[in-house]
């Protein structure tokens, strides 16, 4: 795989990795891992609440409005 990164975030990723003590490779390793863990996290999230949606699990605007009102009060 090849990535193309401008020299400004070539630069970039070279400090950050020498303050960690890291090679560049590993933390665009690490960040693309997160990705993917953050992006597979969200589309359970998005089924969750799609299976709640189905089963009619879900509260009706003028409820979400009024919790949402006392948690901004809280």
């Amino acid at each position: 795989m090849e990535l193309n990164l401008t020299q400004n975030q070539i630069d970039s990723l070279a400090e950050l990795a020498a303050r960690a003590g890291r090679s560049p490779g590993d933390l665009l390793v690490e960040a693309a891992e997160r990705l993917l863990a953050d992006e597979s996290w969200f589309a359970r999230q998005v089924q969750t609440g799609v299976d709640q949606m189905a089963r009619g699990e879900f509260l009706e605007e003028d409820a979400m409005d009024e919790r949402v009102r006392r948690l901004l009060q809280a």
